[in-house]
């Protein structure tokens, strides 16, 4: 944990009157924003429809007849009937919720996922600022955020389906804070089992130096697995050996939804790129920069590590719908927060993503797109299309040009303590 002190960290100063009437109204902000979005899943013709959480709900129910993967949802989606795309191990974790009445259960699941949001914001600070940011007097800065996390395009659609990616986020964020190794690599293993994205957490244990939480994480999972197979061993049998990386079953790749890498370049170039030539070079370009931003961070900037991991691991997943990207929220916090938040520059990207993700440019590019199946469209679509892939490789290539000269000047200014992977500020693992 940081060893800031109490007194050495305060609550960020509002740089105009604006903020400070917002950092003095959040709660109330967070209130209305609540009740709108209730009203709005209340009372709008398609607010109760949650796709995403009749999948997990219904499908998990299909155990009982033994077909898990033969189950599809079309009520509202008659174009793309949606199977259960996920691993056997969420079917499970997810099978009690059908004896809730499902109204009962949308409206929880909203507040709950809010909640979460709220919690995931807290850690993100935290992580940032040591046990300081728990203070009382860091709480409205707390709500302010979640309050702008609750507008933008990947909360607003998880919340609008009934997703259960902030939920995951909370659970990964709870693991890189812990400094149990067990306890970080089991958490990690559990959320890959109902979801794999968030094993890609493997390599934020691997960049901080944790091995024993990177290789229980792994366990854990294979765990997951192996439990799978012996309570529901023919769905875990279709899933591991026909049905994993399937990109085509989990939805189209190139609709403007998709905000990977692969989802991108398949709109550039007109078809879907798959795993070929062009995405590898893509691929690799994105990890470069990945890991030159990330070989400026101070040891101790354990937000910051996490954030690119996340990023990374969006770009390079066959299929990152936009509601995946809640990362987005931790992100502008360390960006806004963090050691770049001095810099024009830093605060333009984070512009950048709070205007794209507050005003929704996938959705509202989906109005333009004739089908959620066919790729190829005009170029003006193509490249507004990737807005989310471009503002990720904007936050590597500045990290890591502006990184570097931000610890170049410190180690001028005679603070060698301060230098790339030499912090002792780093994450706990007192058993490694």
């Amino acid at each position: 944990m940081s060893d800031l002190s109490e007194t050495s960290v305060q609550p960020p100063a509002p740089a105009s009157s604006l903020l400070r009437w917002l950092i003095r109204h959040a709660a109330i902000l967070l209130a209305v924003s609540v009740a709108l979005r209730l009203a709005w899943t209340l009372f709008s013709p398609n607010g109760m429809n949650f796709v995403d959480l009749h999948v997990y709900v219904d499908g998990s129910a299909a155990l009982l007849g033994g077909d898990l993967y033969d189950f599809t949802y079309s009520v509202v989606t008659p174009d793309f009937p949606l199977p259960f795309t996920y691993p056997p191990f969420a079917a499970l974790v997810f099978f009690p919720l059908h004896y809730i009445p499902f109204p009962i259960m949308g409206v929880a699941w909203q507040l709950l996922t809010i909640l979460a949001l709220y919690a995931l914001v807290r850690m993100s600070l935290t992580l940032l600022f040591g046990d300081v940011a728990r203070r009382s007097d860091w709480r409205p800065v707390a709500l302010l955020w979640t309050t702008v996390g609750v507008w933008s395009e990947p909360v607003r659609t998880t919340l609008d389906y009934g997703q259960v990616n902030v939920f995951l986020a909370l659970v990964t964020m709870a693991a890189v804070t812990s400094s149990r190794w067990w306890l970080s690599g089991g958490l990690v293993g559990f959320a890959a089992g109902i979801k794999l994205t968030p094993a890609i957490t493997g390599l934020y244990f691997l960049a901080q130096r944790r091995w024993k939480a990177a290789a229980f994480s792994a366990v854990a999972f294979a765990g997951t697995v192996g439990l799978s197979f012996l309570l529901i061993g023919s769905e875990a049998k279709e899933y591991f050996t026909t049905l994993l990386g399937d990109a085509d079953r989990i939805g189209p790749v190139g609709s403007v939804w998709n905000q990977s890498l692969r989802g991108a370049l398949s709109r550039i170039v007109g078809y879907d790129v798959g795993s070929g030539v062009i995405w590898l070079l893509g691929v690799a370009i994105a990890t470069v920069l990945a890991v030159l931003a990330w070989r400026t961070l101070n040891r101790g900037d354990r937000l910051g590590t996490l954030v690119l991991v996340q990023l990374l691991g969006l770009l390079l997943s066959p299929i990152s719908w936009s509601h995946h990207w809640v990362w987005v929220v931790p992100m502008l916090i360390w960006l806004l927060h963090g050691p770049l938040r001095e810099l024009r520059g830093t605060r333009m990207i984070a512009g950048y993503w709070i205007v794209t993700t507050l005003v929704g440019v996938p959705w509202v590019l989906s109005f333009f797109q004739d089908s959620i199946w066919l790729i190829s469209r005009p170029a003006i679509l193509s490249w507004a299309g990737t807005v989310d892939v471009i503002g990720a490789f904007a936050v590597f290539a500045w990290v890591a040009v502006r990184g570097r000269g931000t610890q170049a000047e410190r180690v001028s200014a005679g603070s060698p303590t301060e230098s790339p992977r030499r912090s002792e500020q780093q994450d706990p693992d007192p058993a490694a």
